[in-house]
């Protein structure tokens, strides 16, 4: 029988529906005339009342919409319509059942009695219409084996824990069975046929129920309520996710049923600030502006903020034909969504190719760039010794002289943590690219150059996050390098935000530092995440635990923890999250010589003199490895492997040899 109504087509359904409703509201419309009245109605007053009711409410039902809904997923939208029908169609009833004569002349009909059948009726309309979907609903829906789905427990009992366990119920895999809240006036209540229960009672439900999951519903809570929460679900064995972030879920950029791992920023512990909305749009709003790098973590983030704020043309430069696509298609879809109009010139090249440079910013009257193109993965940096400086050193110094010459307004450098007191060769590359702006900034009337340094950035390409995050969907390991690292995290939304408003800030050859806030220990950042996937950490004191953390080791220029400032001397500025750092430069004269002397080793593919080179310019560059460039290293082996055969064939000893500076010694 459910089969066969299931699948009945929709008009024989609507003509089903409409049979059963007309019967039902006649005999409400008599039942309630006879009830009130008695025999002052004769068979012929209650024929016509009954016809008038049920062709009246019938009517009013379809012009609301009451057989436009689907029995099996009415909510609590349908009760409202249905309500607001059952009114307004018992008031024309009401009005038209004053119409009616009474047969007994000694009996007088007022207003009153019509009225007063009226709220009996709608009454009756009312609780039959919901009553009635009810009931067919559950009949029409399907019963769902208990033993085949996901028993979870949802955090909070607020509307957003209202529809998901609506939006839960609709579904085949999943059964709420629980809501936790620290409300003690909701304890007990129930939310949706849901009962909801204090903290104190989340282990006992867990074992009873066999639960394995708990959904954050909590969309605005503020950050510290929901690090209490976090701290407070480590102890337990279940995996912890949440729903959106309501301002996503008021844009409509996300539904409530939308499940998502725990924001790391939550993690992180870093409340935010608001931005300041006269620096954000000082450097973009109606400018031209150009991101280079565009299609990289910071850079994307760059240009979806830069989108928002009004610019007039926006250049996206980038080496990546797939990553410059996928940002031209991502912002092409914004702008036609929000109908806005913005220029976008998606650009394929290369800050270390002069010629284009000089190309792009001669045809377009660019006002601000935003540099974010580098190459900045420490080991494959360090492996690529010749790309890595080239890319980040020279390149940003061809590409700051090219817009001095072209009088760009402003020029914004993404910098790092890494250029300060740096141990690899990316960290030391991108201090030159530091110095060189600072040198320009003496020659150069028309340009602000300016740096904004700051540490890792949660999500970006490369990140520990998304490394755990795979790591634990594979089962372990996870790998943390050392023990005792530490690193500064803050989310991409937020570094985008503060380098635009640091570059309106900017006087000429400043060199910004953001507040990066506390430092996450990655060991303990590890088994966090390992938690609050309802896992236990297998080690020493817990051998059956299911992921173990591997300590690697620390890779070739890899640091235990990062810094700043390269002197002490820092002052404040105008937003609180932006300092700016005193530091020594070179004047221009000097710098060019070096540069031009890096150049040259570039050309040569001279690895030894390129260290040499930073080892002298780099104020306290302490590499903590030899040369590992991976082509100098296997050419240098194959030339001393050469000179050893000659020398052995002539007889000459093998220890003579003086090992080449950067390969193993063949011993």
């Amino acid at each position: 029988m459910k089969h066969f109504l299931r699948l009945l087509p929709r008009r024989y359904k609507y003509l089903l529906t409409l049979s059963v409703d007309l019967c039902f509201l006649f005999l409400c419309a008599i039942l309630t005339a006879s009830f009130l009245f008695s025999s002052r109605l004769s068979f012929n007053d209650y024929l016509i009342l009954g016809l008038a009711a049920g062709t009246i409410s019938l009517f009013i039902f379809h012009q609301l919409g009451i057989y436009s809904a689907v029995v099996r997923y009415v909510g609590t939208d349908f009760f409202h319509r249905a309500n607001i029908a059952s009114l307004l169609s018992t008031a024309l009833i009401a009005l038209f059942a004053t119409t009616i004569k009474i047969n007994d002349p000694q009996v007088q009909w007022t207003l009153i009695d019509p009225f007063k059948w009226a709220l009996f009726f709608w009454s009756a309309t009312f609780t039959y219409v919901c009553y009635s979907r009810y009931q067919s609903k559950s009949f029409l829906t399907p019963r769902k084996p208990e033993t085949n789905r996901e028993k979870v427990i949802i955090y909070g009992a607020g509307s957003a824990a209202s529809q998901l366990v609506n939006s839960l119920a609709a579904g085949s895999m999943v059964q709420t069975v629980a809501m936790i809240d620290d409300d003690e006036n909701l304890h007990g209540s129930i939310v949706n046929g849901v009962r909801v229960y204090p903290l104190t009672e989340l282990e006992a439900i867990t074992k009873d129920h066999d639960v394995s999951k708990i959904l954050l519903a909590i969309p605005s809570a503020s950050l510290r309520r929901r690090q209490k929460i976090l701290e407070r679900l480590e102890g337990s064995s279940l995996h912890v996710q949440t729903i959106p972030d309501i301002r996503d879920l008021i844009s409509c950029k996300a539904r409530v049923d939308d499940l998502r791992e725990v924001d790391l920023t939550d993690l992180m512990g870093r409340p935010q600030i608001p931005p300041n909305h006269k620096l954000l749009s000082a450097c973009v709003t109606n400018k031209t502006v150009l991101v280079t790098g565009a299609g990289g973590s910071i850079g994307s983030e760059l240009c979806r903020q830069i989108l928002n704020l009004g610019v007039a043309k926006l250049l996206l430069l980038d080496i990546s034909e797939a990553s410059l696509y996928q940002i031209d298609k991502e912002l092409r879809g914004a702008l036609d969504k929000n109908e806005e109009s913005c220029e976008l010139i998606p650009l394929l090249g290369s800050v270390c190719d002069r010629h284009r440079i000089d190309e792009i910013l001669s045809a377009y009257d660019i006002q601000t760039i935003y540099h974010a193109a580098a190459y900045k993965h420490v080991p494959m940096v360090e492996h690529n010794i010749i790309e890595g400086v080239r890319n980040n050193a020279l390149g940003t110094f061809q590409l700051a002289q090219t817009a001095c010459d072209a009088h760009v307004e402003t020029f914004v450098l993404v910098s790092t943590d890494k250029a300060v007191r740096p141990t690899n060769v990316m960290g030391a590359s991108k201090r030159i690219a530091e110095l060189g702006l600072q040198a320009l900034q003496t020659k150069c009337k028309y340009t602000r150059f300016c740096m904004v340094r700051f540490g890792n950035v949660l999500e970006s390409s490369g990140s520990v996050i998304p490394l755990f995050r795979d790591q634990i969907r594979k089962g372990g390991p996870l790998t943390v390098t050392h023990p005792d690292i530490i690193r500064y995290f803050m989310t991409i939304q937020e570094a985008a935000e503060l380098v635009i408003q640091a570059g309106s800030l900017a006087e000429g050859g400043d060199v910004f530092v953001l507040d990066m806030g506390k430092p996450i220990k990655i060991l303990d950042l590890a088994e966090r995440m390992i938690k609050l996937t309802g896992m236990s950490i297998h080690n020493k004191q817990n051998p059956d635990g299911d992921i173990e953390i591997l300590i690697t080791g620390l890779r070739p220029g890899e640091k235990l923890f990062e810094e700043l400032l390269v002197g002490e001397d820092v002052l404040g500025t105008n937003h609180p999250r932006i300092m700016r750092a005193i530091d020594n430069f070179i004047p221009f004269d000097e710098f060019m010589n070096i540069i031009k002397q890096l150049s040259d080793s570039l050309r040569k593919h001279d690895c030894v003199t390129i260290r040499d080179i930073l080892l002298e310019l780099v104020d306290n560059y302490t590499p903590t490895n030899d040369i590992d460039d991976l082509v100098w290293t296997t050419k240098s082996h194959a030339r001393q492997q050469l000179i050893l055969d000659k020398k052995f064939k002539t007889g000459t000893s093998k220890d003579n040899i003086f090992p080449i500076r950067g390969a193993q010694n063949i011993d």
